[in-house]
């Protein structure tokens, strides 16, 4: 039976039981009702036997494979394949030509299955203690977990993929020799078709099309519970025995937390996912920890006059199925987590270019002249370590489009401000971040302006990024940085992924480091000396929002590495939590965000910023396609650049100073004094304060700049405690401690100027001449 937690205030569970059925791909078939706010429908999903679970068959044969089996992989000695598309325009309207799936078609699945959402009546569980128990499959059912929350489910059935035509091609191999249930020959079949190479995702996609719009074969049993559907089929006993496609017939319920109904700024209805504490569960039924990587393709239907956007490789052209309703057609060929998709329905219209200035614009950054050293690291590159997938990074002519198609929707009242500055800058920026990280991993971008519900300035998913209508106002700045932040998720996010979710830093930190180098690129008026008095700037602030954010949060939320040690594992079954995933107060917090900047930051300063980009596009090559834990990364960095190793930086320094506790980490002198410059403008420090300040940072054991500081802290605050470190710096700093005589007199505070008689004493018949008479005028 499953924990009930308190969805206010505990861990986020990722129940799915991955180790055993991991999702391959997903087929959604799904209407939009915005008079009842219900999205229902249907979701095929295709399985693979999981990494924890293989099988012998009767006949003395392996029929299970293992997620990490070599067939999924890249072999060695390969590239991995791709399509080739053309990429050579720049149009908004490019796509794929050579697969789509037909309007009849569309209208004639969605006819076939029309029947089944009218069934109302359910098969169920009538307890969870009739549900069997995964760790033991001696003499119970089988019990299949997926993610599922705020869904009423109608009816999960197994898919008869046997039926299709065409299919028999999938039956030949000689796997599949003295196969006699056609239990088993299913189970086959999707196997062959999960595991198609990935210059066949044409082909793959066609026949997991035709596939999902196959009969019934049975009904399964199922129950939902909090966070859970659970699902079994009577007398399988096995996840490889389990069938490998179902289908599940559902609806989403008005108040479901993965998407919001709402109206637009010019005041029509729409339906968003906002991204949610708790992901798509509450969308769609699914296998939610991030190692459940899965393609999809979905039809989505919904009145004329509205507008479909999703995750979605292809820019989807409505198709009418009857009089009033659209169908929108889209679908990914990358594995990415469920939690990615996105979705958002509308009276959304599209920002169309007015000006032959923003033509010649985007013409002109088409294409980038490249430094000979990423030039060498990018095109030669041949193996990726990534399961097999079209990947854009072994797609010669996408690795030279600095500018993919992209489109630009908003409401109505809002196309003439995004027309202003947003639609220019999205070349720009797009443009800023090629000449950074090089191949963009995904073919193409939609960009919506939101509703202003929306609780964040933006989001990024693959193919779509939200941003909030308050970023349009008030000139570019503000825009083009969001932009630029939501862009860098392309490469840290999405194509490469946290392995735990608690490592949030691992997306937020890298979008927050890289928007300042995108943005410095976008900007090409700009001068050096401007560019680098911007970012000091940008970081002074950031500095300022994480000392607030660290003085008035939890310490616990303050953990960029929560669990530690244990941080990416899981239980046997593949089930885990999201550590603190629930705490309402996190969604608002920007500590991973702001730590994670600081501590790339604090590297690149140590590292050098040439070396230390060369570095970030190594890593991009290396890991896109993957997940990832801290110490990939990290660990790649030092090998990299070993002279860091000898001066005392390893990973486990960093996990103890900036990634496994609480509070600011430790600083760079640099840092120490941009740090106590700011607080040099504050008008009233209490001693607590500055005694905590002295404590966590031993400011009297750095360098001479920093006690300097700490010094004029000392002196502006009155701080008795931190005379003698005064009287040491006058004493054994002189080249450095005319100016502190000075500020010792002009406080007028008798102690203060006491002791400033008293150091000039000691120290007058050792000093420079000329600064003992400077400090006399001073003092007398």
């Amino acid at each position: 039976m499953e924990t009930q937690l308190d969805p206010m205030k505990d861990d986020l569970p990722l129940m799915a039981n991955t180790s055993y059925m991991l999702v391959k791909h997903y087929v959604l078939d799904l209407d939009v009702d915005f008079k009842s706010k219900v999205i229902e429908g249907s979701i095929v999903l295709f399985f693979e036997t999981g990494s924890q679970y293989r099988k012998t068959s009767s006949a003395g044969k392996e029929c299970c494979q293992s997620q990490f089996d070599e067939t999924c992989k890249m072999r060695a000695s390969e590239p991995c394949h791709t399509p080739m598309i053309n990429v050579s325009t720049c149009s908004s309207k490019m796509e794929y030509n050579d697969f789509a799936v037909s309007g009849k078609e569309e209208e004639a699945a969605s006819d076939e299955n029309s029947n089944h959402s009218n069934n109302e009546q359910a098969s169920g569980i009538s307890s969870s203690k009739d549900c069997c128990d995964i760790e033991d499959h001696g003499n119970k059912d089988f019990l299949l977990v997926l993610d599922c929350c705020d869904l009423s489910v109608l009816k999960v059935e197994e898919v008869d993929v046997a039926a299709v035509s065409g299919i028999e091609k999938f039956t030949r191999s000689a796997k599949l020799t003295g196969v006699s249930k056609l239990e088993n020959l299913r189970n086959q079949i999707v196997h062959e078709l999960v595991t198609l190479p990935a210059d066949r995702w044409k082909e793959q996609l066609y026949y997991f099309t035709h596939c999902s719009q196959a009969p019934g074969c049975g009904e399964l049993l199922f129950s939902t519970g909090t966070w859970s559907l659970e699902i079994r089929k009577s007398g399988i006993q096995t996840p490889a025995d389990f069938p490998h496609a179902i289908r599940i017939w559902y609806k989403t319920k008005p108040e479901g937390r993965s998407v919001t109904w709402t109206t637009d700024q010019s005041g029509r209805p729409c339906v968003y996912t906002m991204g949610s504490p708790i992901n798509n569960r509450a969308l769609f039924p699914c296998q939610e920890p991030p190692i459940a990587l899965s393609t999809w393709q979905a039809s989505v239907r919904a009145a004329a006059g509205f507008v479909v956007l999703m995750s979605g490789e292809n820019s989807a052209e409505p198709v009418q199925l009857r009089e009033g309703i659209l169908n929108w057609y889209y679908y990914v060929s990358m594995p990415m987590p469920a939690s990615t998709f996105t979705i958002a329905v509308g009276c959304w219209q599209e920002v169309k270019q007015q000006s032959f200035k923003q033509k010649a614009a985007i013409g002109t950054n088409t294409e980038f002249s490249l430094p000979s050293s990423q030039t060498d690291l990018r095109w030669h590159e041949e193996i990726c370590g990534h399961m097999e997938y079209p990947c854009r990074f072994q797609n010669p002519a996408a690795r030279l489009q600095a500018v993919i198609p992209y489109r630009v929707f908003a409401p109505r009242c809002l196309l003439e401000s995004c027309e202003e500055y947003l639609l220019q800058l999205v070349p720009q920026c797009l443009s800023a971040a090629y000449a950074t990280l090089g191949t963009h991993p995904f073919s193409r971008l939609d960009v919506l302006i939101v509703p202003s519900n929306f609780s964040s300035l933006g989001m990024a998913s693959p193919h779509i990024i939200f941003l909030s209508q308050s970023v349009l106002p008030g000139g570019s700045h503000l825009c083009g940085t969001r932009l630029c932040h939501e862009i860098a998720h392309a490469w840290f996010g999405l194509a490469i992924g946290a392995r735990d979710w608690t490592e949030e830093w691992i997306s937020e930190g890298f979008a927050t480091f890289l928007e300042d180098l995108f943005w410095a690129r976008a900007q090409q008026q700009l001068s050096h000396d401007e560019i680098k008095g911007q970012q000091e700037l940008k970081a002074l602030l950031r500095w300022r929002r994480l000392r607030d954010e660290v003085q008035n949060s939890e310490e616990e939320l303050q953990v960029l590495r929560p669990k530690k040690e244990s941080t990416g594992e899981v239980s046997e079954s593949g089930a885990s939590v999201v550590k603190y995933g629930l705490k309402a107060e996190k969604i608002f917090m920007q500590v991973h965000y702001l730590k994670g900047y600081f501590l790339l930051r604090s590297l690149a300063r140590k590292i050098g910023e040439v070396s230390y980009l060369a570095s970030l596009r190594k890593f991009v090559v290396k890991f896109h396609g993957q997940l990832v834990l801290s110490q990939d990364f990290l660990s790649m960095l030092l090998e990299d650049i070993p002279k860091q190793k000898q001066s005392g930086l390893t990973v486990e320094s960093i996990f103890q100073n900036w990634l496994d506790t609480s509070g600011i980490p430790k600083l760079l002198p640099d840092q120490l004094v941009l740090l106590l410059e700011f607080l040099l403008e504050e008008k009233t420090l209490c001693p607590r304060i500055l005694q905590c300040l002295e404590r966590t940072y031993q400011l009297r054991e750095q360098d001479a700049e920093v006690r300097h500081r700490w010094c004029e802290l000392v002196i502006k605050h009155k701080y008795e405690p931190g005379y003698g470190d005064i009287e040491r710096f006058l004493r054994e700093d002189q080249a450095m401690g005319v100016y502190l005589y000075g500020e010792l007199m002009v406080n007028e505070d008798a102690k203060q100027q006491e002791l400033a008689r008293k150091c000039f004493a000691a120290a007058q018949e050792h000093m420079d001449a000329s600064s003992a008479k400077v400090v006399a005028e001073m003092l007398f």
